[in-house]
């Protein structure tokens, strides 16, 4: 009997939990005017950690920034974006190689969707066997879809050799993906192919370009401050110093 109740206990503790991850799996949340941030999940050290990207509503349809962390998640984003805004996404730009940037970009390949990344990642998604974007840029590209310009930024190395950052100048909208720490984050998290000594020249390089951003979005957790890449600075340059 004890047994059971136990296996009835721990049935019900399986359900919870898958159910929790499942309501988890795609968030959207307004940032201002047309721009959104979407938050995906996925399985990081054990637990479920969000990943956040952003699309922007334009006149002749939607620009994402980046991809779902999981490419299960990429239909749903694309049917919520077309239910909620009544338009289809365009294009998108990934900002660097990592799956969270660019899984699930062979979807949007197949329907037809432009899809956009740097040389430089699409050689290291070519070396290490993730999604690929169709188009490729060799230098800092402005875009303009319907009534928006846009330009692409690389800093130098950071979090990754090929990170770049998105800034909608007029909107004082600067995305800055995983080369950007939330202020919630307590340390420079994946190292795996960082360049931390790199990192701090181009975050003061950004800082320079970049001064007064209303709205920076970094790759995960909370964004609500603007001063996240002085933030992502004074993590990187502790980091730094205890390497000494």
């Amino acid at each position: 009997m004890k047994t059971t109740k136990l296996l009835i206990l721990f049935s019900v503790f399986l359900v919870n939990i898958t159910s929790l991850a499942q309501t988890k799996r795609l968030d959207i949340k307004h940032l201002t005017g047309n721009f959104y941030v979407y938050i995906t999940y996925n399985d990081y050290k054990g637990t479920l950690y969000p990943a956040n990207s952003m699309y922007v509503v334009t006149k002749d349809g939607v620009v994402m920034i980046d991809t779902p962390w999981d490419e299960n998640q990429m239909l749903p984003l694309l049917d919520s974006i077309e239910k909620r805004h009544n338009k289809k996404v365009v294009m998108s730009i990934s900002t660097h190689f990592h799956a969270d940037r660019t899984a699930g970009l062979n979807i949007l390949r197949a329907k037809g969707i432009k899809t956009y990344s740097s040389v430089h990642t699409y050689e290291l998604c070519k070396k290490f066997k993730e999604q690929e974007a169709e188009y490729h840029f060799t230098k800092d590209t402005t875009f303009q879809v319907g009534e928006y310009n846009f330009k692409t930024y690389y800093p130098g190395e950071g979090h990754a050799p090929d990170n770049i950052m998105v800034c909608f100048e007029k909107d004082k909208v600067l995305y800055g993906g995983c080369f950007i720490k939330s202020t919630e984050a307590t340390d420079v998290g994946n190292l795996s192919d960082a360049n931390p000594i790199a990192w701090e020249k181009s975050l003061a390089r950004s800082i320079r370009k970049y001064p007064t951003p209303k709205y920076v979005i970094p790759g995960h957790l909370s964004w609500g401050s603007n001063k996240t890449m002085q933030y992502t600075l004074e993590l990187v340059k502790k980091y730094n110093r205890t390497k000494k």
